[in-house]
């Protein structure tokens, strides 16, 4: 796990001279990985790295030089995240094509691959990644990001080249070079109010965008670039005569998924995250099985009904680890934030991402590394909005001009009135109500803040393509489709990424590994819902695997009472932050503080749309108005045990 800067000039000269300007770029992302840094220059291209290792820690440094007998030199690789089949691949090539290898690690096996089994070596890496191979031969770049996008990739281009980072900000710093100049992206800003997050491929800069998830590409200098998906996840249900074989089928992979993602040197530690839930429940459980010492980590918070330290607790006792927790006090909170939004690099209006930065501190002093349940929800039908075809299902029998009369109806009804929103949302099309599980402002709530408000630019720019893919599918599988590419890539893993390597952690998930989306594409929606719980048949593989306690516990998510503090503990600090703001540009400020006066006389829960404004405004306040400074923190490291 670490960062990469990889800048393609127009020629060798350009190369040479911006070598120290990547060096400079490189130190904003230290935090990716402090083990180990370096630059490297050949012909066109310039690459930085800032190594956390885990793997063979003496010897597969990067950038990493490799090539076949007779071109020794002919490959250079830049390579974020894990191969955890590397071994498998390795032998294949080794058998198959008679490669040979100087390192024991991952980063050979990628670069071997691709020279033997060209861009389709891609779809043979099992693993989190985003990696530059420069092809010294050919003279062009070839670089890709893994199925799921669990790690980054963004990429930027102008006069002076074409620049690629783990993080946006190393871009910022080389914009001068490339000659691009950066803006805020308006349209990325109604998006991102409505969304919560930044929706692939935009970012919040006009000039830098990311290289999309499942998807590779090539790059010759002074050339255009070169996109192709290689992965687009299918959701094609199948019978299922006999469920108890594929409830084992489902345990099985799971169990060799998490042991593959226990890889790593002897020295380096591997724990795991442990709420309340089956998702983390069962990764730490499994987990335990490859590490006898396994240590937990949970965070929470002192308040009643968001927090599941005691539940965790007993999982902890249940499976036998150790455990660390974590509280959480909104002082920390409000402190905190500023700097956790100059690691996001755009704003994610998740709170969860603030006890997440807390507890993945805490995990640091440690480990190295910890898996976590993200992404099981998606693949598995984790998500309660899932029921949503099922309850709406009168609404789809009746005639179209009912549902637009009851949709009308809707809208007279008083704001927080019980049954408004069932109303409105059952007299639209599944693509017209679903976008995800982020669900922020409407658009008549968007024309009273945001000041240039534009009726053309909606949810559907980004969900629709995803919903033409799976037009004949299931509802919920449709559903399920349209979260891997919206919600899952632009909030969830987003924080996991970037506050976890906040604190040169590195996060896994083996839910989100191509074997087990293999499995849970496979599933019909009764092996999702059913028995009035979701996840039905990830639930029944685990229930030989995790204790009975957690089993069919209601889903809690990672809640952070955002909603009582704003009205008390939060309530001064919030109107500082909109008062010193200067964004009066993009946002109305007394629509905004009237937003935070309606939720502080509890009349309306406005608590997710304040947040939303608020991280902007600080995100505003760093990144543009550079008003305000960040410590960055030296990272933790491991405590001796």
């Amino acid at each position: 796990m670490c960062g990469l800067i990889g800048l393609v000039c127009p020629t060798p000269h350009h190369a040479a001279a911006r070598r120290e300007a990547v060096r400079a770029a490189m130190r904003c992302q230290r935090h990716r990985g402090p083990d180990e840094t370096d630059t490297w220059a050949g012909g066109e291209v310039v690459y930085g790295f800032n190594r956390l290792a885990f793997i063979d820690l003496e010897h597969s440094h990067q950038p990493l030089i490799w090539g076949p007998p007779e071109n020794p030199t002919r490959y250079t690789l830049n390579f974020n995240g894990e191969i955890y089949n590397y071994r498998e691949l390795r032998q294949m090539l080794s058998d198959r094509f008679g490669a040979r290898f100087r390192t024991k690690g991952d980063g050979e096996a990628i670069v071997a691959a691709f020279h033997h089994l060209g861009p389709d070596s891609v779809k043979k890496l099992r693993g989190m990644f985003a990696f530059l191979i420069w092809d010294a031969q050919e003279r062009v770049v070839f670089g890709a990001r893994d199925p799921f996008g669990i790690k980054p990739l963004y990429w930027s281009g102008g006069p002076g080249g074409v620049a690629f980072a783990s993080e946006k900000k190393s871009l910022l710093e080389l914009s001068g070079p490339l000659g691009v100049r950066e803006q805020l992206d308006k349209r990325a800003l109604q998006h991102y109010l409505v969304l919560q997050y930044v929706p692939e491929p935009e970012s919040m800069h006009t000039g830098i965008r990311r290289i999309e998830s499942g998807t590779s590409f090539y790059l010759r200098p002074g050339q255009r670039l070169q996109l192709q998906r290689y992965f687009t996840p299918t959701f094609d249900a199948k019978p299922v005569p006999e469920p108890e074989k594929l409830y084992d089928e489902i345990a099985a992979v799971m169990r060799d998924s998490v042991a593959k993602h226990m890889i790593s040197d002897p020295d380096v530690t591997v724990g795991a995250f442990l709420s309340g839930g089956i998702d983390s429940t069962a990764t730490a459980t499994l987990a335990r099985e490859s590490n006898p010492n396994l240590i937990a980590f949970t965070t929470g918070f002192e308040r009643e009904g968001y927090s599941e330290v005691d539940v965790a607790a007993e999982t902890a006792q249940a499976i036998g680890v150790r455990h660390v927790v974590r509280t959480v006090s909104p002082q920390e909170m409000m402190d905190a934030l500023p700097l956790i939004v100059w690691y996001l690099d755009d704003p994610v209006a998740d709170p969860a991402l603030v006890p997440l930065w807390f507890i993945a501190r805490e995990a640091r002093r440690y480990v190295k590394a910890v898996l976590s349940g993200e992404g099981a929800d998606e693949l598995f039908g984790g998500y309660t909005i899932y029921n949503e075809p099922v309850s709406l299902a009168p609404f789809e029998k009746m005639p179209n001009g009912m549902r637009r009369m009851l949709g009308n109806l809707s809208t007279k009804i008083p704001e927080g009135t019980r049954g408004k929103d069932l109303l409105r949302r059952g007299s639209l099309k599944l693509e017209d109500r679903y976008y995800g599980n982020a669900r922020n402002f409407r658009d008549e709530q968007l024309r009273a803040v945001l000041r240039d408000y534009n009726p053309n630019i909606g949810f559907k720019d980004v969900t629709m393509p995803w919903y033409r893919e799976s037009w004949d599918w299931d509802p919920v599988a449709r559903m399920q489709h349209v979260d891997l590419f919206t919600w899952l890539r632009g909030d969830i893993l987003v924080k996991a990424d970037k506050v976890t390597m906040a604190n040169s952690l590195e996060l896994r998930v083996p839910f989100l590994d191509i074997e087990v989306f293999e499995i849970a594409s496979r599933l019909p929606r009764e092996e999702k819902l059913a028995g009035g719980t979701t996840k039905y048949a990830l639930r029944q593989a685990l229930k030989r695997i995790i204790p009975p306690h957690v089993l069919n516990r209601r889903k809690l998510g990672f809640p952070v009472p955002i909603r009582h503090w704003l009205r008390n503990e939060m309530y001064d600090w919030a109107r500082s932050i909109i008062t010193s703001s200067q964004t009066d540009e993009h946002l109305d400020r007394r629509a905004v503080l009237a937003l935070l006066d309606e939720h502080r006389e509890g009349h309306l829960d406005r608590s997710r749309q304040l947040w939303a404004l608020i991280v902007f405004m600080l995100w505003h306040g760093i990144f543009v108005e550079n008003r305000i400074k960040v410590a960055v923190p030296e990272p933790a490291y491991p405590v001796k045990l």
